[in-house]
Protein backbone atom coordinates (compact mmCIF):
# COMPACT_ATOMS: atom_id res chain seq x y z
CA UNK A 1 0.00 0.00 0.00
CA UNK A 2 3.10 2.49 0.39
CA UNK A 3 2.77 2.35 -3.50
CA UNK A 4 -0.52 4.14 -3.20
CA UNK A 5 -0.04 6.26 -0.22
CA UNK A 6 1.15 9.84 -0.32
CA UNK A 7 0.45 13.38 -0.91
CA UNK A 8 -1.45 14.24 -4.02
CA UNK A 9 -0.85 17.06 -6.08
CA UNK A 10 -4.28 17.95 -5.66
CA UNK A 11 -5.89 20.00 -2.84
CA UNK A 12 -9.52 19.44 -1.23
CA UNK A 13 -11.67 21.92 -0.44
CA UNK A 14 -14.99 21.92 1.83
CA UNK A 15 -18.04 23.03 -0.11
CA UNK A 16 -19.82 26.67 0.69
CA UNK A 17 -21.27 26.87 4.35
CA UNK A 18 -24.32 29.39 4.77
CA UNK A 19 -24.89 31.05 7.84
CA UNK A 20 -28.46 30.25 7.69
CA UNK A 21 -28.88 27.26 4.91
CA UNK A 22 -32.88 28.15 5.17
CA UNK A 23 -32.38 31.89 3.70
CA UNK A 24 -29.89 30.45 1.12
CA UNK A 25 -31.10 27.36 0.27
CA UNK A 26 -34.43 28.20 -2.85
CA UNK A 27 -35.96 25.94 -4.73
CA UNK A 28 -37.07 27.41 -8.10
CA UNK A 29 -40.96 28.33 -8.61
CA UNK A 30 -41.18 29.92 -12.14
CA UNK A 31 -39.51 31.87 -14.59
CA UNK A 32 -41.11 35.82 -15.25
CA UNK A 33 -41.15 37.31 -18.28
CA UNK A 34 -39.42 40.82 -16.71
CA UNK A 35 -36.52 38.80 -16.06
CA UNK A 36 -36.92 37.96 -12.67
CA UNK A 37 -37.19 34.35 -11.10
CA UNK A 38 -39.67 33.59 -8.40
CA UNK A 39 -38.17 31.31 -5.29
CA UNK A 40 -39.00 29.29 -2.12
CA UNK A 41 -36.82 29.41 0.58
CA UNK A 42 -36.40 25.99 1.70
CA UNK A 43 -36.73 25.43 5.40
CA UNK A 44 -38.10 21.90 5.68
CA UNK A 45 -34.51 20.80 8.23
CA UNK A 46 -34.18 24.41 9.12
CA UNK A 47 -33.07 24.30 12.74
CA UNK A 48 -34.58 27.32 13.72
CA UNK A 49 -38.06 28.73 12.91
CA UNK A 50 -38.14 30.46 9.92
CA UNK A 51 -40.70 32.11 7.87
CA UNK A 52 -41.33 30.82 4.56
CA UNK A 53 -41.62 32.87 1.65
CA UNK A 54 -41.72 33.03 -2.20
CA UNK A 55 -40.12 35.75 -3.59
CA UNK A 56 -38.84 37.20 -7.26
CA UNK A 57 -35.12 37.83 -7.12
CA UNK A 58 -32.55 38.75 -10.07
CA UNK A 59 -31.24 35.36 -10.80
CA UNK A 60 -27.12 36.54 -11.12
CA UNK A 61 -26.69 34.98 -7.97
CA UNK A 62 -28.31 32.26 -7.58
CA UNK A 63 -26.51 28.55 -8.71
CA UNK A 64 -27.74 24.95 -8.88
CA UNK A 65 -26.91 23.70 -5.37
CA UNK A 66 -25.52 20.18 -4.53
CA UNK A 67 -26.68 18.58 -1.65
CA UNK A 68 -24.84 15.38 0.23
CA UNK A 69 -27.96 13.54 -0.60
CA UNK A 70 -27.35 14.34 -4.07
CA UNK A 71 -24.22 11.98 -4.41
CA UNK A 72 -23.43 8.42 -5.12
CA UNK A 73 -20.90 6.76 -6.73
CA UNK A 74 -20.15 8.17 -10.31
CA UNK A 75 -23.16 10.13 -10.20
CA UNK A 76 -24.13 14.10 -8.89
CA UNK A 77 -27.98 15.53 -9.46
CA UNK A 78 -28.11 18.93 -8.38
CA UNK A 79 -31.75 19.11 -6.90
CA UNK A 80 -32.08 22.60 -5.30
CA UNK A 81 -30.56 26.20 -5.95
CA UNK A 82 -28.78 28.54 -3.66
CA UNK A 83 -28.00 32.26 -3.21
CA UNK A 84 -24.61 32.99 -3.13
CA UNK A 85 -23.24 36.43 -2.05
CA UNK A 86 -19.98 36.53 -2.92
CA UNK A 87 -18.11 37.05 -6.42
CA UNK A 88 -15.82 34.63 -7.79
CA UNK A 89 -13.24 36.81 -7.24
CA UNK A 90 -13.77 38.46 -4.14
CA UNK A 91 -12.96 35.06 -1.93
CA UNK A 92 -14.31 35.67 1.65
CA UNK A 93 -15.44 39.28 1.10
CA UNK A 94 -19.06 39.65 0.35
CA UNK A 95 -20.88 42.01 -2.31
CA UNK A 96 -20.83 45.32 -0.53
CA UNK A 97 -24.45 46.28 0.73
CA UNK A 98 -23.69 49.34 -0.87
CA UNK A 99 -23.48 47.86 -4.46
CA UNK A 100 -26.44 44.88 -3.60
CA UNK A 101 -28.91 47.73 -2.96
CA UNK A 102 -27.97 49.04 -6.20
CA UNK A 103 -27.55 45.88 -8.57
CA UNK A 104 -29.39 43.65 -7.13
CA UNK A 105 -31.76 45.39 -5.04
CA UNK A 106 -34.91 42.63 -4.81
CA UNK A 107 -31.91 39.90 -3.80
CA UNK A 108 -30.88 42.76 -1.00
CA UNK A 109 -34.56 43.38 0.34
CA UNK A 110 -34.91 39.49 0.47
CA UNK A 111 -31.66 39.36 2.76
CA UNK A 112 -32.62 42.39 4.83
CA UNK A 113 -35.95 40.26 5.79
CA UNK A 114 -33.44 38.20 7.67
CA UNK A 115 -30.78 40.22 8.70
CA UNK A 116 -31.20 39.77 12.20
CA UNK A 117 -31.49 36.35 12.13
CA UNK A 118 -28.14 35.91 9.68
CA UNK A 119 -26.42 38.52 12.10
CA UNK A 120 -26.84 36.45 15.10
CA UNK A 121 -25.88 33.07 13.24
CA UNK A 122 -23.14 31.26 14.57
CA UNK A 123 -21.60 31.24 11.24
CA UNK A 124 -21.21 34.94 11.59
CA UNK A 125 -20.50 35.58 14.59
CA UNK A 126 -17.37 33.62 14.47
CA UNK A 127 -15.93 34.03 10.88
CA UNK A 128 -16.67 38.19 10.43
CA UNK A 129 -16.27 41.02 11.99
CA UNK A 130 -19.96 43.44 12.31
CA UNK A 131 -18.88 45.68 9.57
CA UNK A 132 -18.82 42.83 7.24
CA UNK A 133 -22.02 42.34 5.19
CA UNK A 134 -24.57 40.39 7.18
CA UNK A 135 -25.22 38.01 4.63
CA UNK A 136 -21.56 36.59 4.10
CA UNK A 137 -21.11 32.86 3.82
CA UNK A 138 -18.04 31.09 4.74
CA UNK A 139 -15.98 28.35 2.71
CA UNK A 140 -16.07 29.99 -0.94
CA UNK A 141 -13.70 31.20 -3.29
CA UNK A 142 -12.64 31.16 -6.92
CA UNK A 143 -12.94 27.38 -6.40
CA UNK A 144 -16.64 27.26 -5.60
CA UNK A 145 -17.43 28.47 -8.97
CA UNK A 146 -14.76 26.33 -10.68
CA UNK A 147 -16.82 24.19 -13.88
CA UNK A 148 -15.79 20.97 -13.16
CA UNK A 149 -15.45 19.43 -9.49
CA UNK A 150 -14.51 16.43 -8.23
CA UNK A 151 -17.03 15.76 -4.96
CA UNK A 152 -17.27 13.40 -2.10
CA UNK A 153 -19.80 13.29 0.85
CA UNK A 154 -18.31 13.66 3.65
CA UNK A 155 -20.59 11.33 5.83
CA UNK A 156 -20.93 7.94 4.35
CA UNK A 157 -19.91 4.37 4.24
CA UNK A 158 -17.52 4.86 1.75
CA UNK A 159 -15.96 7.13 -0.67
CA UNK A 160 -18.74 8.20 -2.97
CA UNK A 161 -17.13 10.07 -5.83
CA UNK A 162 -18.82 11.94 -8.90
CA UNK A 163 -18.14 14.30 -11.05
CA UNK A 164 -20.13 17.74 -11.43
CA UNK A 165 -20.35 19.99 -14.30
CA UNK A 166 -21.77 23.47 -14.89
CA UNK A 167 -25.45 23.48 -16.11
CA UNK A 168 -26.38 25.46 -18.58
CA UNK A 169 -23.23 27.76 -18.18
CA UNK A 170 -23.41 28.08 -14.53
CA UNK A 171 -20.91 26.40 -11.66
CA UNK A 172 -22.82 23.92 -9.70
CA UNK A 173 -22.32 24.57 -5.92
CA UNK A 174 -21.49 22.04 -3.32
CA UNK A 175 -22.43 22.50 0.18
CA UNK A 176 -20.40 21.87 3.34
CA UNK A 177 -21.47 18.36 3.72
CA UNK A 178 -19.16 17.78 0.80
CA UNK A 179 -15.90 17.95 0.10
CA UNK A 180 -14.96 18.84 -3.69
CA UNK A 181 -11.89 19.38 -5.92
CA UNK A 182 -12.21 22.36 -8.84
CA UNK A 183 -10.89 21.72 -11.99
CA UNK A 184 -11.13 23.47 -15.20
CA UNK A 185 -10.99 20.80 -17.79
CA UNK A 186 -13.58 17.31 -17.64
CA UNK A 187 -11.08 14.88 -18.63
CA UNK A 188 -8.58 15.92 -15.93
CA UNK A 189 -11.42 15.75 -13.03
CA UNK A 190 -12.69 12.18 -14.56
CA UNK A 191 -9.29 11.06 -14.23
CA UNK A 192 -9.15 12.08 -10.63
CA UNK A 193 -12.56 10.61 -9.79
CA UNK A 194 -11.93 7.28 -11.42
CA UNK A 195 -8.44 7.12 -9.44
CA UNK A 196 -10.24 8.26 -6.02
CA UNK A 197 -13.18 5.56 -7.00
CA UNK A 198 -10.43 2.56 -7.60
CA UNK A 199 -10.26 0.23 -4.78
CA UNK A 200 -6.93 0.46 -4.09
CA UNK A 201 -7.55 4.12 -3.04
CA UNK A 202 -11.03 3.19 -1.34
CA UNK A 203 -9.11 0.47 0.30
CA UNK A 204 -6.55 3.09 1.86
CA UNK A 205 -9.00 5.31 2.80
CA UNK A 206 -11.11 3.26 4.84
CA UNK A 207 -8.51 2.09 6.42
CA UNK A 208 -7.61 5.60 7.74
CA UNK A 209 -11.05 7.28 8.22
CA UNK A 210 -12.94 7.59 11.31
CA UNK A 211 -15.88 5.39 11.37
CA UNK A 212 -17.80 6.61 7.98
CA UNK A 213 -16.61 10.41 8.11
CA UNK A 214 -14.45 11.80 5.11
CA UNK A 215 -12.65 14.70 4.38
CA UNK A 216 -10.60 17.34 2.52
CA UNK A 217 -7.38 15.14 3.97
CA UNK A 218 -8.17 12.37 1.55
CA UNK A 219 -5.92 14.41 -0.84
CA UNK A 220 -3.18 14.34 1.66
CA UNK A 221 -3.60 10.32 1.60
CA UNK A 222 -4.30 9.00 -1.68
CA UNK A 223 -1.03 9.98 -4.01
CA UNK A 224 -3.10 11.03 -7.15
CA UNK A 225 -0.62 11.50 -10.06
CA UNK A 226 -1.37 14.66 -11.67
CA UNK A 227 -3.12 14.35 -15.35
CA UNK A 228 -1.18 14.14 -18.15
CA UNK A 229 -3.64 14.37 -21.39
CA UNK A 230 -0.98 12.82 -23.73
CA UNK A 231 -0.92 9.67 -21.56
CA UNK A 232 -3.22 7.21 -23.16
CA UNK A 233 -3.56 5.04 -20.22
CA UNK A 234 -4.92 8.75 -18.33
CA UNK A 235 -7.09 9.50 -20.88
CA UNK A 236 -8.58 5.60 -20.96
CA UNK A 237 -9.07 6.00 -17.06
CA UNK A 238 -11.27 9.47 -17.81
CA UNK A 239 -12.89 7.81 -20.54
CA UNK A 240 -13.88 4.90 -17.93
CA UNK A 241 -15.55 7.61 -15.47
CA UNK A 242 -17.57 9.63 -18.00
CA UNK A 243 -18.79 5.69 -19.12
CA UNK A 244 -19.66 4.84 -15.38
CA UNK A 245 -21.47 8.40 -15.02
CA UNK A 246 -23.48 7.48 -17.93
CA UNK A 247 -23.90 3.84 -17.12
CA UNK A 248 -25.17 4.44 -13.44
CA UNK A 249 -27.58 7.52 -15.11
CA UNK A 250 -29.12 4.64 -16.96
CA UNK A 251 -29.43 2.01 -14.13
CA UNK A 252 -27.48 -0.51 -15.57
CA UNK A 253 -25.45 -1.64 -12.67
CA UNK A 254 -23.92 -4.73 -14.03
CA UNK A 255 -22.51 -2.32 -17.01
CA UNK A 256 -20.89 0.05 -14.17
CA UNK A 257 -19.32 -2.98 -12.50
CA UNK A 258 -17.65 -4.31 -15.46
CA UNK A 259 -16.30 -0.45 -15.75
CA UNK A 260 -14.92 -0.44 -11.89
CA UNK A 261 -13.22 -3.46 -12.95
CA UNK A 262 -11.20 -1.92 -15.56
CA UNK A 263 -10.88 1.43 -14.02
CA UNK A 264 -9.25 -0.77 -10.81
CA UNK A 265 -6.83 -2.65 -13.42
CA UNK A 266 -5.84 0.77 -14.54
CA UNK A 267 -5.45 2.23 -11.19
CA UNK A 268 -3.39 -0.39 -9.98
CA UNK A 269 -1.10 -0.43 -13.39
CA UNK A 270 -0.76 3.34 -12.61
CA UNK A 271 0.49 2.80 -8.86
CA UNK A 272 2.81 -0.54 -9.91
CA UNK A 273 0.64 -2.90 -8.26
CA UNK A 274 0.77 -6.89 -9.41
CA UNK A 275 -2.63 -8.32 -10.45
CA UNK A 276 -2.29 -10.32 -7.42
CA UNK A 277 -1.95 -7.60 -4.83
CA UNK A 278 -5.07 -5.70 -6.76
CA UNK A 279 -7.04 -9.08 -5.45
CA UNK A 280 -5.66 -8.82 -2.57
CA UNK A 281 -6.29 -4.82 -2.02
CA UNK A 282 -10.26 -5.82 -3.79
CA UNK A 283 -10.75 -9.35 -1.21
CA UNK A 284 -9.73 -6.94 1.41
CA UNK A 285 -12.40 -4.22 0.72
CA UNK A 286 -14.72 -6.37 0.26
CA UNK A 287 -14.85 -7.87 3.91
CA UNK A 288 -14.30 -4.34 5.24
CA UNK A 289 -17.96 -3.89 3.39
Amino acid sequence: MARVLGASTYKGRKGITASVNGVFWLQKVASRPDGLTVFANLTERAKKDIDDIQVALEPDLIYPLLRGQDVQRWSATPSAHILVTHLPDAGLKAIPESRMAVEWPKTYAYLRYFEELLRQSGIYRRYFKAGDPFYSVFNVGEYTFAPYKVVFREIAREMTCAVIAQLAERPVVPDHKLVLCPFADANEAHFVCGMLNSSPARFVVNSYSIETQFSTHVFDYVRLLQYIRTNPTHRALADLSQQAHAATAAGEAARVREIEAEVDRLAAKLWGLTDAELREIQESLAELG
